[in-house]
């Protein structure tokens, strides 16, 4: 997993991206992740599983031991079929349910989805997210960008997790994709900084309410991260020189991120809840 530092070429795609088209391909664990049996019987819904973050989680769960559910959005099939191969390659069961977010409808449909297919829920990961990263100044903001950022990132983790937590019991863990733009925003993600900060205080909150019922919840924010999600909303000179401000000089990959979901799902973090861990490259979460 990581290693030195990643040359990656100057491109751009239409969002919402696609993984076959990113230079270099992603390092999703398929083959570097080595599962330690540290979720064995678990069972976990991670949403925008499809690809990146996501679908690096639903691996690295599934070579730990639990059966997995992920939802993506329709358009995402493509990817969303190739992470179903890759757990399924390791022997877990995977659901796979397109879902778009952006309704409270949504949310609980795919929660009911997700607790019938695989029996309920002990581990959530709301990861699914929205950013376009292409315009400065706030005038240039639209209200529907907006929309689709606060109802994707802040709406639907807060429905999701209405959803799921009557159903989650004593030992279960959710976990919060939330950003280092939470704490050193940048001005073209004005919004989506916005959003992450929000979400590390929601995290906080459900943490202290959770908690008497021993549920865990935390939040982890990743730097620069190669997904399509960058490809697909940054032009193509910032992707180029994606990540090289990092103290370790280059992007993260997926796997990186997704050993630090494992930690928070498993019950090597019992005592963990209410906390954000930062996969940065050594920028600071705090």
């Amino acid at each position: 997993m990581g290693g030195s530092e990643t040359d990656i070429p100057p491109q751009q795609q239409e969002w919402p991206g696609r993984t076959d088209a990113m230079e270099p391909r992603p390092d999703h664990g398929e083959s570097s992740y080595v599962g330690r049996d540290r979720l064995t019987g678990k069972r976990a819904l991670v949403t925008g599983g499809d690809s990146g973050i996501g679908r690096a989680t639903a691996i690295a769960f599934a070579k730990e031991g639990a059966d997995v559910a992920i939802s993506f959005l329709p358009e995402e099939q493509g990817d969303a079929e190739e992470t179903r191969r890759a757990v399924e390659a390791a022997g877990r069961r995977c659901l796979v349910l397109p879902t778009d977010q952006r309704t409270e409808e949504a949310n609980r449909d795919l929660a009911g989805a997700a607790l019938e297919g695989l029996g309920g829920i002990d581990v959530l990961v709301s990861n699914a997210a929205f950013q376009m990263g292409r315009q400065t100044g706030i005038e240039n903001f639209t209200d529907s960008q907006l929309r689709q950022v606060f109802e994707t990132n802040v709406f639907a983790t807060f429905w999701l997790v209405k959803a799921v937590a009557p159903h989650l019991g004593a030992g279960a863990s959710i976990a919060i994709t939330t950003s280092i733009q939470a704490y050193d925003p940048s001005q073209p993600l004005l919004d989506y900084a916005a959003t992450k900060a929000a979400l590390n205080n929601l995290m906080v909150n459900l943490a202290a309410e959770l908690g008497p019922r021993g549920i865990r919840v935390n939040a982890v924010a990743p730097g620069p991260i190669w997904t399509p999600l960058i490809p697909s909303t940054f032009d193509a000179e910032k992707v180029a020189s994606f990540g090289a401000d990092t103290p370790l000089g280059r992007a993260g990959q997926p796997v990186e991120v997704a050993s630090a979901f494992v930690f928070l799902a498993s019950d090597d973090a019992s005592y963990v809840s209410g906390t954000v861990v930062g996969v940065t490259g050594g920028r600071a979460v705090f």
